[in-house]
């Protein structure tokens, strides 16, 4: 790239930035995090991601005014689209009037009854809201999801898909589901502009995983969370004989005395696959 062209690319970023800084001093303070999607090509991609199609259930949670609805709604899946504000409610419904496929339901995401039968969710998330709506989705044994594509802040994306997550409840997540960051969305795709860059995550729901498979999981991260510096050995040896412990962990590559707060996630998955597949025990 030539001086020229290095110096003209320095200076629209310089402008971009400014403009940025502009628009968030003069914008109201966004305290709920609501930030609406305006970029097409970003709900093509997670409409595409999601794989949503005729006979599928979707939930959009906070559908604003309508960026994904419509998209998914063309796919042929019946979505019910929840939104809090009145007027964005006001406004889903009229545009969407006639089409059967999509039900608007006007009420807090934190609240709303979810379906008991396999469903979808394709949103994009507030940020203040994140935790508290992942943890309604994907916390609960008995959850019915079956797949997520989410619009979330960068940092909290990272955080949910961390090897060593700093929180108990995200390793349980990361258990019985595969969470991966797609793609980086910028700023620019939404109104009002956030000031930090934005994550599509995707969420898959484990197949290979049973009930009792997931069950000494949790049991096994909750061990290790509630004491780090514990041997490995001794937090599987308290759900196996010692002497198969110790087996177990070699064979997975894992010094036996090492802190158990270092294991990942998924490896401890892995053992609870190891010690569950020998057992008669039924979910």
């Amino acid at each position: 790239m030539s001086r020229h062209a290095r110096t003209h690319s320095r200076q629209n970023q310089q402008n971009r930035q400014s403009r940025q800084n502009r628009a968030a001093r003069t914008s109201p303070p966004n305290h709920a995090g609501i930030h609406l999607l305006r970029d097409p090509a970003v709900s093509a991609r997670m409409v595409r991601s999601s794989k949503a199609g005729p006979g599928d259930l979707v939930v959009e949670l906070g559908a604003g005014l309508g960026a994904l609805t419509a998209p998914l709604a063309a796919t042929g899946a019946r979505v019910i689209a929840v939104e809090r504000d009145p007027r964005f409610v006001a406004r889903l419904q009229r545009r969407f009037a006639g089409h059967a496929g999509v039900r608007v339901v006007e009420g807090d995401a934190r609240t709303v009854m979810l379906p008991h039968r396999p469903y979808a969710v394709v949103a994009n998330i507030p940020y203040a809201i994140s935790t508290a709506l992942l943890r309604r989705v994907l916390d609960s044994e008995a959850t019915a999801i079956a797949r997520a594509d989410l619009l979330v802040e960068w940092g909290f994306a990272k955080r949910m898909t961390a090897t060593h997550p700093r929180d108990l409840e995200v390793a349980w997540w990361q258990a019985r589901f595969e969470l991966r960051i797609a793609g980086r969305v910028t700023p620019g795709s939404f109104t009002p502009a956030p000031s930090v860059d934005s994550a599509h995550l995707v969420i898959r729901r484990r197949t290979d995983v049973s009930p009792p498979q997931a069950r000494l999981a949790r049991r096994l991260l909750q061990d290790a969370y509630r004491q780090p510096g514990r041997a490995a050995r001794e937090v599987l040896g308290a759900h196996v004989p010692k002497k198969r412990a110790h087996r177990l962990l070699t064979s997975t590559g894992i010094d036996p005395p090492a802190a158990a707060g270092t294991i990942p996630a998924s490896t401890w998955l892995d053992l609870a696959r190891e010690v569950v597949g020998t057992r008669t025990d039924r979910p």
